[in-house]
């Protein structure tokens, strides 16, 4: 087995003063070239985690430390080493302390299931694992052996029930037989389990468990099981154990009055203004207060309301070749298109709410962009033609809207648009159901206008992807498809 080694926290500080002495940002390509290793090495390093001996050497030497061994953290391993891998959770992690406090303290409560629910991207996933990091003094034992998860964000990945509870339940020591692997076995199997033992589950993903039709709408599950097992959990006397599940979704069948006080659902939103700053203080660019790159780094953050996944995936890019942290640059790249929302959003704040020649490119601003959101922001919406195609066209026909507008404005466009490719009128039902999936699949925004009157949006970046769908449902109108 190959050696590896992991920097003290005062070797990490002697590197970095070392390499700022050299130029070079904590992530520059010339670093992780010159000791011969990747980007994805050197980052392991900066976090302290342990990596190959020879690319420790390498990093140490690129930036002048030859007597790499005096750095070497040698202290036997801590109760945090043990911490299980996490797919989002990261020393990047910014913000939204209050909403921790808060949730946290309702799952060491009577909370039973935790839904957090909104749009792809904006850190769901995050936040569940900080949470579980937040009540690692809650569990009794071992933290890792208690803390069991479930990620269903890939197409490829088994759903039904049985396969995934009978995983669960060989992983905490219980032998089935192939008998005894039957859906109603392992269900009570588990739940049993789940009541007796402080155990956290992490549920990632949950649309993909979902279905529905046209006729009785959409957020049931696809496999009863899984219906059965939430329930089963609700509605029993006493549980030790937390569920917390993520989805872009809302599972509808879960809502159920009688156990309101064992579940609960958060919507998470974009970070705030203070919060993005502190996310791009931690890759070290610079937003002190006189800073031009922090006036332009916020616009940035602003267009995007703060969404972390596309905020991340941008600092990145800055952060990169061939922009090597030089936010001036990048802004000469791409501002342009951010100047544009800026100037939609200031009309639409002067009365001018009309945009129906808008481009936007929020969703396509670079090409990691195009890569890591643009794909996810798609798949999301093809979900959407898919399965509830008058959703789809309403949420197409309403990015006209620069900013909130009330409902009626939203549903006369879904009527022209219906009657024009069905050249019926659609009933007030028919829009209703479509307004209340879009709802239930966060692609729309609540909020209270000046008049305090409710009032429905879309965030900036759904609305970017919004356009596109539009103008290429009006190209196929116009070529008579």
């Amino acid at each position: 087995m190959a050696v590896t080694l992991k920097a003290s926290k005062q070797g990490l500080e002697e590197v970095d003063q070392a390499r700022k002495k050299k130029g070079w940002t904590a992530t520059a390509a010339a670093w992780y070239q010159d000791a011969k290793t990747s980007a994805a090495t050197l980052k392991r390093f900066r976090q302290g985690k342990p990596i190959q001996q020879d690319a420790f050497i390498g990093i140490c030497q690129a930036v002048g430390i030859e007597n790499w061994q005096e750095i070497v953290d040698d202290s036997p391993p801590s109760q945090t080493d043990s911490r299980p891998e996490f797919f989002a959770y990261d020393e990047a992690w910014v913000g939204r302390e209050q909403l921790v406090t808060e949730l946290s303290e309702k799952l060491r409560g009577r909370c039973r299931l935790l839904l957090l629910v909104g749009i792809t991207g904006i850190g769901k996933t995050a936040l569940a694992e900080r949470l579980a990091v937040e009540l690692q003094d809650w569990f009794q034992g071992d933290w890792k052996n208690n803390l069991r998860r479930a990620n269903f964000d890939y197409q490829d990945k088994t759903t039904d029930f049985a396969s995934v509870a009978a995983r669960w339940l060989e992983e905490w020591g219980e032998r089935l037989s192939a008998e005894e692997k039957q859906p109603e076995l392992l269900l009570s199997r588990l739940i049993k389990h789940l009541h007796k033992n402080q155990v956290l589950v992490l549920i990632d993903s949950m649309e993909r468990l979902l279905t529905g039709n046209d006729e009785e709408g959409w957020g049931d599950f696809a496999d009863e099981w899984w219906l059965k097992f939430f329930l089963s959990l609700l509605s029993a006397e006493s549980c030790q154990s937390r569920l917390i599940v993520t989805s872009q979704d809302l599972p509808v069948q879960l809502l159920d009055s009688r156990y309101s006080n064992f579940w609960h659902r958060q919507i998470v939103y974009g970070l705030d203004e203070s919060e993005q700053v502190a996310l791009f203080e931690t890759t070290e660019l610079d937003v002190s207060e006189e800073s031009a790159d922090k006036r332009l780094l916020v616009r940035i953050g602003k267009a995007y309301k703060g969404h972390p996944l596309v905020l991340r995936v941008i600092i990145g890019e800055i952060s990169s070749e061939p922009f090597s942290g030089n936010v001036q640059a990048y802004w000469e790249d791409c501002g342009d298109k951010i100047e544009e929302v800026e100037k939609a959003l200031a009309e639409a704040e002067a009365g001018k709410n009309l945009g129906e020649q808008d481009n936007w490119k929020l969703h396509t601003l670079t090409k990691e962009l195009r890569i890591q959101v643009n794909e996810r922001l798609e798949s999301a919406f093809d979900r959407l033609k898919r399965d509830v195609f008058d959703a789809y066209i309403l949420v197409c026909a309403a990015s006209v809207y620069r900013s909130p507008e009330k409902e009626a404005y939203w549903l006369k466009h879904l009527v022209q648009w219906l009657k024009r490719l069905e050249s019926q009128e659609c009933s007030e039902e028919r829009q209703d159901q479509a307004l209340e999936e879009l709802s239930n699949r966060f692609l729309v925004e609540e909020s209270i206008n000046h008049n305090n009157k409710r009032v429905v949006g879309q965030h900036n970046l759904i609305r970017s992807v919004a356009i596109a769908h539009r103008r290429r449902l009006l190209d196929s109108f116009n070529n008579g498809v």
